[in-house]
């Protein structure tokens, strides 16, 4: 995989993780390159952009922000298959400018603002194999070197590629040679619930590596969607990037004094270098204050996504820690889109600054347990302080920040429990409790990410991904749903199951249901069919729901912010976001509907609201009929001035969704 020959010598596992480990780095640096781009474009007429400008931009940087997104998927399907083979992810990275010979001297990665020649760098990263395209001006490599050594290596050393998607397939090779001397089951040694999968985070990459057809799958994938694509490959990184190229020519051609982009810094630096050559020191105090803080967030981002590793899924601390990351990501963008609107300073006139993107000196994973979360904790008071001083300055990106940073640290304080025990390691008990007979687990089995737990006269049945944490179940019934444990956590048999059945009826996500298995009657519909809206969250729908045509049960909280990685199931993003939307909208129809129940089907929009037929009322969260309806279009892009119902925003929002 490294320093190989494949007519000679398979590669070790060392050499393999070596590899992984720039291949982690690779796409983390191409992720935060397009970000820092896509920060810099100019986003209002007030910028110096007439309209037809303005709405190119806000296409480019949606693209360009997409392109970044699918890179982290990228980035964690590396890590899923580092973890396969029993390494730990690769997490860190060096800072930019990356030094030569870190990577193949044609690779060549830095920050710079959006232009003509740092889109035709990017069109060269992604560009296919055999292709033509050249490097962006300014992009030339410092020196020109060739890495890797002649004839078998024990020590791992990095070896060369003129695409990424050469790159990615000397990988799977390396890979499949390590499966054939070991077995896939030897090569794939790797404890699978330490990995990311889609029940966590909604990314193309975030799929389980478990065997040899899918680490290839993911490395295929990779390719196909980005680097090294044939140049006729549909909707790739390549082809993205020169359709922005061909737009941009068209503009510059109708008006060559349009500029798309503010002049943020190349390489810009926090503290005077060492090696000033290359690159912008900041010296503006609020481009200094904004930048440091974005750093920050930046940098608890990349510890939290260690821990999420770190910890197998069955631990609450790892949804809780990779929320938290994501949630910093939606704060470090207001962040950057400011620095890139403030001067560097003095010494670099005409020049603003830009988020620099450092990187902790040791990224890896905290020990799980109490230690982490309190970490944790107070590094996230500590930015949601640095945030409010921010936020004095009046400026709407540095209170929208602020805003964000405040509602991670509440989070963390309320999620990361220091009084739950150690992961893997049982709390003391006392003497007599150590001496009985533990009581045997209740049989458990997972199918389609439901995991059914069965019991004498009940089987409980729980859905992850619908989960949205409401705390009915733990609260409700501490017995049967047992809150911050390792192992089995459903005990259906530690309560009356009537009375169980009644806390399953209260859950309002539908995450959990139940099945009898005494003769007694299951679930049925309710008599009204209700939406009940939730302040400054979801909906809450009751009734015989049948979603995008699929019976979906009795209950389900369904996206209404836009920003849930689960749609059209709200995943609690709305807290993560500043959504606020009230639970109390007026009064508006409200007739009396002469059948109140019966089959509600619920279709979401492509890009768009959730469109909705049948008898349904539509109640405030206390309970208020705000409208009795047959059918209605409802907003779930969080921009409707007409909430709960849909009045075109989301097209005007650029709102991306799945949906018919």
């Amino acid at each position: 995989m490294v320093s190989y020959s494949p007519l000679h010598s398979t590669p070790s596992r060392e050499q393999a993780l070596h590899a992984l480990y720039e291949a982690a780095e690779l796409e983390h640096c191409l992720m935060c390159t397009y970000l820092y781009a896509a920060f810099s474009l100019k986003s209002s007429l007030d910028e110096g952009l007439t309209p037809i400008q303005l709405d190119a931009v806000a296409r480019w940087r949606q693209s360009i922000v997409q392109v970044a997104i699918e890179e982290m998927g990228h980035l964690m399907a590396v890590w899923n298959i580092t973890v396969a083979l029993g390494g730990a992810p690769r997490v860190g990275r060096s800072n930019f400018p990356l030094d030569p010979g870190y990577l193949p001297a044609g690779v060549v990665v830095k920050l710079a603002p959006f232009n003509m020649a740092t889109l035709q760098h990017f069109i060269f990263l992604e560009r296919p194999a055999g292709s033509s395209e050249p490097d962006g001006e300014g992009f030339a490599p410092e020196r020109a070197f060739v890495r890797g050594a002649d004839g078998p290596r024990l020590t791992p050393m990095g070896m060369n590629y003129d695409t990424v998607g050469q790159f990615y397939q000397l990988l799977a090779e390396g890979l499949r040679l390590i499966a054939e001397q070991h077995g896939e089951s030897g090569a794939m040694c790797g404890d699978p619930s330490l990995q990311l999968s889609s029940n966590e985070v909604n990314l193309p990459g975030a799929k389980r590596v478990i065997c040899m057809k899918t680490a290839l799958a993911a490395f295929d994938a990779i390719v196909t969607q980005g680097e090294g694509a044939q140049q006729n490959t549909v909707d790739s990184h390549y082809q993205k990037f020169a359709a922005i190229r061909t737009e941009y020519e068209q503009l510059l051609a109708a008006d060559p004094s349009f500029v798309p982009a503010f002049p943020a810094a190349t390489n810009p630096v926090l503290r005077r270098p060492p090696r000033p050559e290359g690159r912008v020191w900041l010296e503006d105090e609020r481009a200094i204050a904004t930048v440091d803080l974005a750093n920050a967030a930046y940098g608890l981002m990349q510890r939290l996504l260690a821990y999420t590793y770190a910890v197998p899924t069955q631990d609450p601390d790892k949804s809780v820690s990779l929320d938290l990351a994501i949630g910093l990501m939606h704060a470090l963008t207001p962040l950057a889109e400011r620095a890139a609107r403030l001067p560097a300073g003095p010494s670099n006139p005409n020049c603003h600054a830009g988020v620099t993107f450092i990187t902790l000196r040791d990224a890896s994973a905290l020990p799980p347990g109490p230690g982490a979360r309190r970490f944790f904790r107070e590094r996230f008071q500590q930015l949601a302080e640095a945030g409010e001083r921010l936020a004095a300055c009046g400026d709407p990106r540095a209170i929208q920040a602020a805003s964000i940073l405040s509602r991670l640290a509440q989070r963390a304080e309320q999620d990361f429990d220091l009084a739950r025990p150690t992961p893997w390691v049982p709390a003391a008990a006392p003497a007599a409790a150590v001496a009985a007979p533990p009581a045997p687990a209740p049989a458990s089995t997972v199918q389609d990410g439901v995991e059914r737990v069965e019991g004498e006269k009940i089987t409980i049945l729980y859905e992850t991904k619908r989960c949205i944490h409401a705390r009915f179940c733990v609260t409700g019934a501490p017995k049967v749903f047992l809150a911050n444990v390792q192992g089995p956590w459903i005990h259906p048999d530690a309560m009356d199951a009537e009375r169980l059945v009644d806390i399953a009826h209260a859950c309002p996500s539908g995450a959990i249901r139940y099945q009898r298995r005494d003769g007694r009657p299951e679930e049925t519909a309710p008599p009204v069919n209700l939406a009940a809206i939730r302040e400054a969250g979801p909906y809450g729908f009751r009734g015989d729901l049948r979603l995008a045509g699929a019976f979906a049960g009795y209950r389900a909280t369904l996206c209404r912010c836009g920003a849930s990685k689960n749609k059209p199931f709200c995943d609690g993003s709305h807290h993560d976001i500043p959504f606020t939307a009230t639970g109390e909208p007026p009064t508006g129809s409200a007739d009396a509907l002469p059948v109140r129940d019966g089959p509600l089907h619920i279709d979401p929009q492509l890009n768009g609201p959730l469109k909705v037929r049948g008898n349904l009322e539509i109640t405030s969260g206390t309970g208020r009929v705000v409208a009795r309806i047959t059918s209605a279009f409802l907003c779930r892009c969080g921009h409707s001035q007409n909430k709960p119902f849909c009045d075109g925003s989301h097209a005007k929002a650029g709102f991306v969704a799945d949906g018919a």
